[in-house]
């Protein structure tokens, strides 16, 4: 995969890599909700585990207080100079860390290409048990957020709307964007932010599923392929894009890509539709007919 931009494809690590990188002076973490138990079962060797809860809340599952993640941090033993390894069973997951973490100033933040799944598909070695303990860290030498604009509250989008030439960023499946579903068992309302574009995930019936921005394999598609996804829908690195799904996880991996490939005005709605939908000032659009 060819560098254009900046160069950040180090941030993408091949599972053949991952060993080797593993063994410095890294903090390599498992991303998952819930998942404690797959973990303890078996991971990546050297791994420490992270849960998404400690990173988001319920009910609109938006991150937690700056302050909250600046503690979260510390007591994994990350700070801003730390050489942070993520990946999940669910790679949205470690997405959304990935993301936050960027956002908090984190400033060497790595994703494994593929997650877990392409970790086992090579045949390489897992262990049980606990996983890795990192130290804490003093100080986190940055203040936080050291990258503001990667996150955007509801009032931004609002602003974005009505104030910036930006474009919203719909990472959310067909019948998501259309209407047709919430995509949610726990969002009642059905329907999109007026004005936003398609992200283009097609038929992916399952939230989870990104299959338009990866190969079968579950490894990142080519640039290329991404790049004429959003450029035909009107997105592309020379306006500002805020990307948003249901709640972060979806929006978080598409902020990822965009990043790799040296995007620089990009951001994630934190609140997506879950919270838009919630606020009966806020416009909506059904294509599909008419909203909840």
């Amino acid at each position: 995969m060819s560098n254009t931009g900046r160069s950040r494809w180090r941030h993408l690590v091949a599972p053949a890599d991952l060993a080797a990188l593993a063994a410095g002076d890294v903090r390599l973490f498992e991303v998952g909700f819930g998942a404690l138990p797959a973990f303890l079962a078996g991971h990546i060797p050297g791994a420490a585990y992270l849960d998404t809860a400690q990173l988001e809340s319920a009910p609109l599952w938006n991150k937690v207080d700056d302050s909250v993640l600046l503690a979260l941090l510390l007591r994994c033993g990350v700070c801003h100079d730390s050489i942070v390894i993520l990946y999940g069973r669910n790679n949205l997951a470690a997405a959304r860390a990935a993301h936050l973490m960027l956002y908090a100033g984190v400033a060497d933040v790595r994703l494994l290409d593929g997650g877990f799944h392409g970790w086992v598909a090579l045949g390489l070695p897992g262990e049980a048990g606990p996983g890795a303990s990192y130290p804490p860290a003093a100080t986190f030498g940055t203040a936080v957020p050291a990258h503001p604009g990667y996150l955007l509250d509801m009032a931004a989008v609002r602003r974005l709307r009505r104030d910036d030439p930006g474009v919203l960023v719909s990472v959310r499946t067909w019948p998501e964007y259309q209407g047709h579903t919430s995509g949610y068992p726990y969002i009642a309302a059905r329907g999109d932010i007026p004005g936003a574009r398609w992200g283009r995930i097609l038929n992916d019936d399952d939230i989870n599923g990104m299959s338009e921005f990866h190969r079968g394999d579950g490894r990142m598609a080519h640039q290329d392929a991404i790049r004429r996804i959003w450029m035909d829908a009107g997105i592309h690195p020379g306006r500002r894009a805020v990307f948003y799904c249901g709640t972060g996880w979806r929006a978080s991996l598409a902020f990822f890509y965009a990043w790799l490939m040296g995007w620089e005005e990009i951001g994630v709605y934190d609140g997506g539709w879950c919270e838009w939908s919630r606020d009966p000032a806020n416009p909506v659009v059904c294509r599909a007919g008419v909203a909840d």
